[in-house]
């Protein structure tokens, strides 16, 4: 490995930890603020982690088939939900005794044979997908994206599809109700071990408490950090492949690929399979610990919300989409719950009115306590308000994102000649790319 590819990987390591911390810094600074114990600090550390880790391999994901090939795939919840709901199926223990939801059967295979199927699943759904809608412009593939995942959404939540028999077993989606994963823990033999068992009993004193179910969640979204980092590395691996390169070539212009005798066609569905596995794992792991499975939890707002977080760290950079996922997770998603709970804390915040209307009408005699408190006091739904407001301005602002789209080179070795003389070398950016060089 050349000391430039060295340098990129290091900036981009140093980028990432440095985004984190100061994240980390200003919520210990904000749990401080409100008076949170150790417990309360932990707890909010782990949340904010398993966020940005969660929408990292999203953001990830997506980047492929955006950032890497051009492809508009807004039907991020539907993948998600088609691995997850596919693996629940296929890791579900027969059903028992027990009323409700539970007496949905799964296959009772073990867990990580779920996990496959869920990703096989989720990228099959892709090739359902791509074999027509890919060969017509991006606005179709976007309408067909959604549509397929509203598809699920209500398949899922439908009572026909509730229970079915299946090879003789009683399966199902639980319909509206959900799906209960009543399968074991596949983190407990860790956190049974010695070893974890030492750091938890270390820990208690300091919370004059049982610390195991916050250490257990700070444990999970570490290890799903690892995933993040899988993605990451295998994003990199494939945009520095003759594959990746393709791929890029068809996202700038598709029809000089063809001319150059590739089957784009081919080199797209291939892509976006690709990007639907990962999202379909990037499913199964959001909800693998949760202990059920709510449909309602794949509305269309969080394909919204991924694209929200490529956008602002910049489509084609795998560093810009944790970046992006960070700042989202920490600042837009979380940070208004903060916000509120300080202001709250630093100011009594009156009875706030009960209509939108009712707050803005004292404005307009110079009394903004109405306004200020109705405000605070719906700030979860003001919450998608403020994302629009965002996502405008960096659409105005700098719509290439924070890390800006990455263009890298297609051949590993410099093309250009030196003219009348020793040509500097380009300066390295993020993600392979080339700063204030020529286009080669």
């Amino acid at each position: 490995m050349s000391a430039r590819i060295r340098d990129f990987e290091i900036n981009d390591t140093v980028l990432i930890i440095g985004a984190l911390l100061g994240l980390y810094a200003l919520y210990l600074l904000a749990g401080s603020a409100l008076g949170y114990s150790f417990r309360g600090q932990l707890n909010s550390l782990a949340r904010l982690t398993f966020l940005i880790a969660v929408y990292g391999m999203l953001a990830l994901a997506l980047n492929l088939q955006w950032g890497y090939t051009g492809l508009f795939n807004i039907g991020i919840a539907g993948f998600m939900a088609v691995g997850l709901y596919t693996m629940a199926i296929v890791s579900k223990p027969p059903a028992g005794a027990t009323a409700g939801a539970a007496t949905v059967s799964g296959l009772g295979l073990p867990l990580w044979v779920g996990i496959i199927a869920g990703m096989l699943a989720a990228a099959l759904l892709g090739l359902l997908i791509a074999l027509p809608a890919l060969r017509l412009r991006a606005d179709y593939l976007a309408i067909v994206t959604i549509a397929m995942s509203e598809i699920v959404r209500f398949t899922v939540m439908s009572n026909q599809f509730q229970n079915v028999t299946l090879f003789g077993k009683n399966l199902g989606t639980g319909g509206g109700r959900g799906l209960l994963l009543n399968y074991d823990d596949p983190l407990q033999p860790l956190f049974d071990s010695g070893p974890y068992a030492a750091v938890e009993d270390a820990l208690n004193p300091l919370v004059g408490g049982n610390i195991g179910p916050v250490l257990d969640s700070l444990t999970y979204a570490i290890i799903l950090m690892g995933f993040v980092a899988g993605f990451y590395w295998l994003l990199k691996r494939t945009g520095e492949s003759p594959f990746g390169r393709v791929l890029k070539a068809i996202r700038e212009d598709e029809e000089v690929a063809n001319a150059l005798g590739k089957d784009t066609d081919r080199f797209k569905i291939k892509s976006f399979m690709l990007g639907c596995a990962l999202m379909g794992l990037a499913g199964i792991l959001w909800q693998l610990r949760q202990g059920a499975i709510t449909p309602t939890s794949f509305r269309p707002q969080v394909t919204f919300f991924v694209w929200l977080a490529l956008i602002i760290g910049g489509a084609g950079s795998n560093t810009g989409s944790v970046l992006g996922a960070a700042v989202f997770a920490g600042l837009l998603f979380q940070g208004p719950l903060y916000l509120k709970n300080i202001i709250r804390e630093v100011y009594s915040v009156s009875a706030s009115p009960n209509t939108f209307g009712d707050a803005v009408g004292p404005l307009f005699a110079g009394n903004v306590t109405p306004f200020v408190a109705y405000a605070i006091n719906n700030i979860n739904a003001l919450q998608l308000v403020i994302m629009g407001a965002v996502l405008i301005w960096i659409m105005q602002r700098r719509p290439e994102g924070v890390l800006g789209h990455r263009k890298e080179e297609a051949a590993s070795i410099p093309l250009s000649r030196p003219r009348g003389g020793s040509t500097p070398e380009p300066k390295p950016a993020t993600d392979g790319g080339v700063e204030g060089g020529d286009e080669r």
